[in-house]
């Protein structure tokens, strides 16, 4: 039971750690002007804006013309992913 868990997480932490590199890439282009039709661009943003209405919802993101919804979805999926590990590590000792 303990390996199909543990395997789970270390599922969902993968998923999490390639999300968290869509948000840096995504967040790298919005520096330069992107072409809106580039299909490359319209899933970046088809995937993160969502989760940053979402966090847009509940806190102010926009200090001075910055965004800052994409570090904290990042340090969430961080501390998503610590907290994983951390259960992963108490499954393999017990």
């Amino acid at each position: 039971m303990n390996v199909i868990l543990i395997s789970i997480l270390q599922f969902i932490s993968l998923i999490l750690n390639i999300y968290s590199w869509v948000i840096i890439i995504a967040a790298l282009i919005t520096w330069v002007q992107p072409n809106p039709y580039n299909p490359i661009v319209r899933f970046l943003f088809a995937v993160t804006e969502p989760v940053y209405a979402f966090i847009r919802r509940y806190i102010p993101t926009n200090f001075g013309g910055i965004d800052i919804a994409p570090i904290i979805v990042l340090l969430g999926i961080e501390l998503i992913n610590i907290l994983i590990h951390n259960i992963i590590l108490a499954l393999y000792q017990g």
